[in-house]
């Protein structure tokens, strides 16, 4: 019986680039499955029997133009491995000739990624520890030199709010299927009282919990994961974005993680937010903006995945739910910007 088809990925093709790009790396046949999660860049582990690694190649079928970028990816892992910023060893990087996309491989993060709720139930005991890692790691991103780690080049500072707003502007008309006239509402309130921006700083572009893998023994965080979208920027982009998955999805039928706000002993964001101003000394002030912009920034996406859906184009489960929950996180967005610039005009 031949061994079952794995979507996006042609083994053989696979196995055959490993050996001759690295050939002591495979100690028996490759096997690949589909990893859970990865709903932007698909995200595969391999095995030799013995080890594990992960390979990473964009998603199937529609996507926005600048997404999705395995070039970006290998390189924030090759710049960020031999610093204090934990993320898995990159190995080796191809183009779309192998596979029919461009993928890399990376060394397996040994330890948990926290999505489900009975994981963060397990760890509750330790839930303080987890926030202040997840809190340090991120200001450590946060410190450092981007020219001193050779990033000095990977993005432009100058007017990233503005093109962050533009792009995902984009994304809401490039996956357009329904209208949503309060999720352009809110594109529009945002772009109408932008921050004046801070220092730019290295930017994951989607920090969250269960981004980032955790040793469930001391709750230390081993690995970030997930860097497609890293620039240079605004480094509060990042803080919201933590927010917003911590407690931002309670009481939504969320299927991407469990909600760590609603787990009994786990600390509120707030702690979060006052941790990280702790280490970094940073302004906060226009804080509610940037949380607007989170929920704005998710929207669009789930957005973009409802538009995949549709056209069957997603692999993996719970695609099916993220659609529902784009009303109630523009709402949230408009609630939480209200804070920084006051109600929302009535129309």
């Amino acid at each position: 019986m031949s061994a079952p088809a794995i979507p996006g990925i042609s083994v053989p093709q696979l196995e055959e680039f490993i050996r001759a790009e690295i050939p002591d790396l495979l100690n028996g046949p490759l096997r690949v499955d589909l990893l859970s999660g990865g709903r932007s860049n698909l995200t595969y582990r391999l095995t030799d029997g013995t080890t594990e690694w992960v390979l990473r190649r964009p998603p199937l079928g529609h996507v926005l133009a600048t997404a999705h970028d395995m070039d970006r990816e290998y390189r924030m892992l090759r710049a960020l491995h031999p610093t204090d910023v934990p993320v898995p060893a990159p190995l080796v990087i191809a183009g779309p000739e192998i596979i029919g996309a461009p993928f890399y491989i990376m060394e397996f993060a040994r330890g948990a990624v926290l999505r489900e709720r009975e994981q963060l139930d397990r760890i509750s005991a330790k839930s303080n520890d987890l926030a202040a890692g997840l809190v340090d790691t991120l200001a450590r991103l946060h410190r450092l030199d981007p020219e001193a780690v050779g990033l000095g080049d990977l993005g432009r500072p100058q007017g990233y709010l503005e093109r962050q707003l533009r792009r995902w502007d984009a994304q809401v008309v490039a996956s357009h299927s329904r209208d949503l006239p309060d999720l352009v509402d809110l594109g529009e309130r945002l772009a109408a009282a932008l921050p004046f921006g801070r220092a730019a700083a290295l930017v994951h572009g989607d920090y969250r919990l269960d981004n980032v893998v955790v040793d469930p023994q001391n709750a230390r965080v081993v690995g970030v994961l997930d860097w497609e979208m890293a620039t240079l920027g605004d480094p509060l982009t990042d803080l919201a974005s933590m927010v917003i998955w911590w407690d931002g999805f309670r009481g939504l039928d969320s299927p991407v993680a469990a909600v760590p706000g609603d787990v009994p002993g786990f600390p509120s964001a707030d702690t979060l937010v006052a941790q990280y101003a702790e280490l970094t000394g940073c302004d906060l002030s226009e804080f509610g903006w940037y949380l607007g912009f989170a929920y704005y920034k998710i929207a669009a996406i789930f957005e973009g995945i409802h538009y995949r859906t549709q056209q069957g184009l997603t692999v993996g489960d719970g695609f099916e739910r993220l659609g529902a929950m784009v009303p109630a996180l523009i709402e949230r967005g408009h609630t939480a910007f209200a804070e920084y610039v006051g109600p929302r005009p009535a129309h």
